[in-house]
């Protein structure tokens, strides 16, 4: 699995003009599932994101989680995440995980960051063509990776 997570002052998620998801202060989380990821990448995935202290503390320090701040989480599908960009200009997507493995993974990383946030995250619409808007603070973006944990 790979994450890119971003902090964000705002974010949302529109569908066919309807917003599924919108934050305030937290992070918004773009999410590849591949073929080979697992419950336990899940979960190790899911502790690094609610764990990751970069929330600024009084001192204008990136000290703080997410639980710190009462910050929330939009989480978005992103199968792109996954392209492979070695030969010519067209990406291609082979290691993205198919919908029938993805959709499950992506719902139990739902569950989970709900879990552990102590409150729902709002989310997009799993393989729609989604409008993500954004206003990222900062800017702090970080890419995590399963396959990348020691």
């Amino acid at each position: 699995m790979r994450a890119v997570l971003q902090r964000v002052t705002q974010a949302s998620c529109t569908v066919d003009g309807e917003v599924t998801g919108a934050i305030e202060n937290g992070f918004l989380v773009l999410l590849g599932i591949e073929n080979a990821d697992t419950l336990e990448d899940l979960a190790w995935l899911a502790q690094k994101i609610i764990g990751m202290r970069v929330i600024s503390d009084e001192n204008g320090m990136m000290n703080k989680a997410l639980a710190d701040v009462g910050g929330d989480i939009l989480l978005i599908s992103q199968f792109t995440l996954f392209a492979s960009t070695r030969k010519g200009n067209r990406p291609g997507f082979t290691r993205a995980a198919r919908p029938d493995v993805a959709i499950p993974l992506y719902e139990k990383m739902i569950d989970e960051l709900s879990f552990l946030l102590g409150k729902r995250v709002k989310t997009g619409i799993f393989g729609a063509d989604m409008k993500i808007a954004l206003l990222n603070d900062g800017p702090v973006t970080i890419i995590i990776d399963t396959k990348n944990k020691e």
